[in-house]
């Protein structure tokens, strides 16, 4: 679609025509700072006027206020104070609650997140304690003096590079941030000139705590998002996006810089940076320990290698979720700072929906995923692949309610909590129930009714929650442990006869029918599908990673699912009510999907279609596409059944291939 098309459309008041040729023509604009993709945007602004979504015609105004096109920037300036006030982003009639009187309350957690001092005392010690055990371990075991020398070399090593690395990384992150994302670093004032509050906020809490104002950077992306880097606090580092300014409301911006200052406040660098540091030994442990269990020497050492081996290995493991843990405590703690710094933990509830909304909104304009979003997902207040459900359910709704069922899977369902397990955030649900406590205990009303959304959750079916889901975390992670039982019997079968080939085979045969029992749960019959919407999807508490529901949702394919990665061949449709992304399989597999990707992503993106898939839903909502159909008539098929059972059915045969040609033979 051309320009003037979208210009005519809006002339001759086919406002919601118009909306649709504008916007493609924006997301397939090479130049971005030209005339026309400015023009584009102006008439854009009016297009959204005409179809009444003040909301959306608010925030692209706002937008353009910032342009560094003059003429765009003065029609902006001239254009935005005639626009009704929304309430909201978009058309929402979301209405704020109120706030405390006075700032720096204090506030109960309430078990919320558990205690940050125990949390971090109990990682480090742990980790600590796993070390030194396993550090013993070796020294006493290998009665060499080269391999405990080298590893004292490698220990010291580690010690030294993370010791330089704490203290040096910053300034190292002050020149990626400005070579990948062009950070400018600002002034207060500046800042001040966005959000007084924040500008408050900042002078207050640095003067309470008798810190150094941090070294704040604005980054020019419209994606909203905020995060904080350094190694002591009055060296820190805080970085926003220009999207925060847009999206949020001077008050939401203030908690979001308060939420960051609450990490700066608790030393969350330091305490990571001891924690990962004691990891990484673990992990450099468990390399030694597999190194001299492969070399030869004394058997009795050998044995004790190999076993040292697998703890390593165990600790390191255990390590890891006890950082993610870890991770997600603080950020808990920091938005319990930042109600109390702000006295408006509404204001953050609102903040990280609006968050949210900001993220899917940016991602429905672009044909290519953010690069800043993705590569800042463990650092950034929000993490952005559980955005799509709140952002799709503040992008539409005047209902807190509606919102609030969003969060009905993150609080009741068990798949939320065991999806966490390997999240750096809590999930949105249950930082927004937190915050709603805070508001209680203020005397507040709760920004998203959360005691109605705890009520509806109470009523749930329990058999239908929690009923199976022993048995489909087994089902899971079916093809490993199809494989370890596979490889055990293997063992037991091979000491007891002669082919050999059973310890190949068998596990083999596990694995493939791991796979096949699988797909057989994950991809059901979808004759009976019925037609849906993302929100109705999203709102759904009883959604599941594994058994994917039938489902058909019409609308726009708007870009690539796949981050930073121009040739993915995964896809976002976007309807009336959200966005979904929807993950492609060829018949050729992973060629196949690159040469989709490459060939014919681009040409479908922006086309209106129907889709047929199975919807998911983790820590991020997606859909494993069976069919795409346009309404040109191109229809794309997806192949995830089909591979499944072509994996399955030929590990079994290489399995019993292994088996009959083996027999007899000696490995």
């Amino acid at each position: 679609m051309s320009l003037q098309s979208g210009l005519e459309a809006v002339t001759q008041g086919r406002y919601q025509e118009a909306v649709q040729i504008l916007e493609r023509f924006c997301r397939s604009c090479a130049d971005q700072s030209g005339s026309e993709y400015n023009s584009a945007q102006i008439w854009l602004v009016r297009a959204y006027q005409g179809t009444g979504e003040i909301g959306k015609a608010t925030i692209l105004c706002q937008k353009l206020m910032r342009s560094e096109n003059l003429q765009a920037r003065h029609w902006a300036e001239q254009m935005c104070p005639t626009l009704p006030n929304a309430p909201a982003p978009h058309s929402s009639g979301i209405q704020k609650t109120n706030r405390a009187a006075t700032a720096s309350v204090k506030l109960a957690m309430g078990g919320v997140g558990g205690s940050l001092a125990l949390a971090s005392g109990v990682t480090i010690t742990l980790l600590f304690g796993m070390v030194l055990a396993l550090s013993l371990s070796l020294v006493l075991i290998v009665g060499s003096e080269n391999p405990t020398i080298g590893l004292a070399i490698a220990i010291t090593f580690t010690l030294v590079f993370n010791l330089a690395a704490f203290f040096l990384s910053p300034f190292f992150m002050d020149l990626t941030q400005s070579w990948l994302y062009q950070t400018r670093w600002v002034e207060l004032a500046e800042v001040e000139t966005f959000s007084p509050e924040t500008a408050r906020v900042i002078r207050r809490v640095c003067q309470q705590k008798k810190l150094k104002i941090p070294r704040l950077g604005i980054i020019n992306d419209q994606n909203p998002t905020a995060f904080t880097y350094g190694s002591l606090p009055n060296s820190a580092r805080l970085v926003v996006s220009q999207g925060l300014f847009t999206y949020l409301d001077d008050d939401e911006i203030a908690t979001v810089y308060a939420h960051e200052l609450g990490h700066i406040v608790h030393w969350d660098f330091a305490v990571m940076t001891v924690a990962s540091t004691l990891v990484q030994i673990s992990y450099l442990i468990y390399i030694t320990a597999r190194n001299l269990s492969r070399t030869g020497g004394h058997k009795r050492i050998k044995s004790a290698a190999q076993s040292t081996t697998l703890v390593a290995y165990v600790f390191y493991f255990i390590g890891t979720y006890l950082l993610l843990y870890l991770s997600r405590t603080r950020e808990y703690f920091a938005d319990h700072y930042a109600a109390e710094a702000t006295g408006n933990p509404n204001g953050l509830s609102r903040a990280l929906v609006k968050i949210a909304y900001g993220i899917l909104e940016e991602g429905s304009r672009s044909t290519e995923p953010s690069k800043l979003i993705e590569g800042t997902r463990a650092l950034g207040i929000y993490d952005h692949k559980a955005a799509a459900s709140a952002g799709t359910a503040y992008r539409i709704s005047s209902d807190v309610q509606k919102i609030g069922r969003v969060f009905l899977w993150d609080l009741f369902n068990p798949w939320g909590w065991w999806m966490e397990l390997n999240s750096t955030h809590p999930l949105t649900g249950k930082r927004v129930r937190a915050l709603s406590t805070y508001a209680e205990q203020l005397g507040l009303e709760t920004e998203f009714d959360m005691g109605r959304v705890i009520g509806e959750g109470k009523h749930l079916k329990k058999s239908q929650l929690y009923g199976n889901f022993l048995l489909d975390v087994v089902l899971y992670s079916a093809e490993t442990i199809g494989f370890f039982a596979g490889l055990v019997i293997g063992v037991i079968l091979s000491s007891n006869s002669a082919n050999t080939g059973l310890m190949i085979g068998v596990p083999c045969i596990g694995l493939g029918l791991g796979v096949l029992i699988k797909a057989l749960v994950m991809f059901p019959k979808y004759d009976q599908a019925t037609e849906t919407d993302v929100l109705t999807l999203m709102s759904d508490p009883y959604a599941s990673p594994l058994r994917g529901k039938p489902a058909k949702l019409k609308g726009q394919l708007i870009g690539r699912g796949d981050a930073g990665y121009k040739f993915g061949s995964d896809l976002k449709i976007q309807d009336s009510t959200g966005m979904l992304y929807l993950h492609y399989a060829s018949r050729f597999g992973p060629i196949g999907n690159f040469l989709f990707g490459m060939k014919r992503v681009k040409s479908l993106i922006g086309s209106q279609v129907g889709t047929v898939g199975w919807f998911r839903r983790g820590v991020a909502p997606w859909m494993d596409l069976i069919e795409i159909k346009s309404e040109s008539g191109t229809v794309v098929k997806s192949y995830h059944r089909f591979w499944s059972f072509i994996l399955g059915g030929g590990l079994i045969i290489l399995g019993v291939v292994f088996t009959v040609l083996m027999h007899g033979s000696r490995i």
